[in-house]
């Protein structure tokens, strides 16, 4: 048996992340993965969805370059040779992943984990070869795979989830999204970018419910005029196959039902933690996820848990900043992460990116709260973008200036919300936000507006 001081069980965002963290404390540190490291994340999630949609960006800017006064006579997609440069990228990323397991002298085992109450973790490899490691400290990082509802006949049809979409190598005609949330209205980008007609069945009464209003009625607006078809406050009661296509029967507020037939079905309703690492432990729970305290720490001392299985956010970052938090614990340093300012990204056609309080939540929790909105369409940068959908929004306390979240929706938010974060991090002011400078022309200076105005001095506003 080999002794480490830390045993981590998945290598995915929050795994590997945990067990570099953990090597560059010092620790000796083992990680065990049952498939390819980086995880879902890495080889099934984010990467390939991310690595296609700015595929689809670049399918678009033909599409209309007559508006940048250039004529393209005729193209075509060539949908293999892009999963082929997903596939790259994914590769390239993998082997610096397993570079740096290498250079941390970080232990890699092949196999599935067990982890049992002594803090000992069987590995079980593919042909059935136990090896038995004792850690100090475990973290559990085992992830999640796609939730799939109890639709009747379901398991009977063939439908795709974002774990198995790439398993098909041509493009259909017709595809049809259950799920309107970040995930699915993702792949409704992507495939509509493509040239599919998309539809999207969504059982709230709007598309990513989980998001700003505002945003998520713009995004609705934008796939509605690309041609995506949105069902909302629709619900799947039964599904079929038949022949080539799959049939879905739904059900709408109103109780009238409505059959819709598909080229591929697409079912995007959540990820579900895969806690069977964990099944000796009996661990206290928070529903289907496994509770963790401040240190992400569960109910049996030395055994964290981190990533999807704790629930939250279930984002790659988040799940990076909670494998960290574990490590550090687990070796007796300071905490250095703050999971109460995850950054959330949609990488739509236009983008949604938001950190800290909505706006609701800011009005529940206050009574002096303000809000500031500034639109693209007057931003300069935008306009020689040929861009005009979108806005900022800041909000803030009338008390301080104290800014309380921010929420955008446009062309590349999701890297521009990095500066929103770290002014609600570091505790910083309307007033002070407002005296920093912002390049020009860029979309950026949309935060200064929106800050400036609500200091009370603003510009353009």
């Amino acid at each position: 048996m080999e002794t480490f001081d830390q045993v981590i069980v998945g290598g995915g965002p929050a795994g590997y992340v945990a067990a570099l963290r953990a090597s560059g404390l010092g620790q000796s540190t083992a990680l065990v993965e049952n498939r390819e490291l980086g995880g879902t994340c890495l080889n099934r999630g984010c990467i390939p969805s991310k690595t296609l949609l700015q595929n689809a960006e670049a399918v678009n800017y033909v599409r209309n370059a007559s508006k940048y006064g250039i004529q393209v006579e005729g193209f075509y997609l060539r949908y293999k040779d892009m999963l082929e440069r997903k596939d790259r990228v994914i590769r390239q990323l993998r082997q610096g992943v397993e570079s740096l397991m290498k250079k941390g002298d970080i232990e890699v085992f092949a196999g599935r984990g067990k982890v049992h109450p002594n803090k000992e973790v069987t590995v079980i490899s593919k042909d059935g070869e136990e090896t038995v490691l004792a850690g100090r400290a475990v973290i559990i990082a085992s992830g999640s795979v796609p939730a799939v509802p109890p639709i009747p006949g379901l398991e009977e049809t063939g439908y795709y989830t974002s774990d198995t979409i790439y398993e098909r190598h041509s493009l259909p005609e017709t595809m049809t999204i259950v799920g309107g949330g970040f995930i699915g209205c993702e792949y409704a980008c992507l495939y509509q970018s493509l040239g599919v007609r998309v539809t999207i069945v969504e059982s709230a009464g709007r598309l990513v419910p989980q998001e700003d209003e505002d945003a998520a009625n713009m995004l609705a607006g934008a796939l509605e005029e690309a041609g995506v078809v949105i069902l909302t406050s629709a619900t799947v009661t039964s599904a079929k196959q038949q022949g080539e296509k799959a049939v879905i029967d739904m059900q709408n507020a109103s109780g009238s039902h409505q059959q819709l037939t598909t080229d591929l079905l697409l079912i995007s309703t959540g990820r579900t933690p895969v806690i069977a690492a964990a099944e000796d432990l009996q661990l206290r729970m928070d529903g289907r996820f496994v509770a963790v305290d401040g240190s992400m720490q569960t109910s049996v001392p030395g055994i964290y848990a981190a990533g999807d299985i704790v629930g939250g956010w279930q984002l790659a970052h988040a799940a990076s900043a909670e494998g960290i938090i574990a490590a550090e614990h687990a070796a007796g340093a300071a905490l250095s992460m703050d999971l109460s300012l995850v950054p959330r990204c949609v990488y739509t056609f236009p983008e949604i990116a938001s950190v800290g309080l909505s706006e609701q939540e800011a009005k529940q929790m206050y009574s002096d709260v303000q809000i500031k909105t500034v639109p693209l369409r007057g931003n300069a940068k935008a306009m020689t973008m040929g861009e005009s959908r979108g806005f900022i929004k800041v909000i803030s306390r009338e008390m301080f200036g104290e800014i309380l979240g921010v929420v955008m929706a446009g062309p590349h938010v999701t890297e521009m919300i990095g500066e929103s974060a770290a002014y609600i991090h570091l505790e910083g002011t309307t007033e002070e936000w407002s005296s920093q400078i912002h390049a020009h022309p860029s979309l950026s200076e949309m935060l200064f507006e929106g800050v400036s105005a609500l200091s009370g001095r603003p510009v353009h506003q």
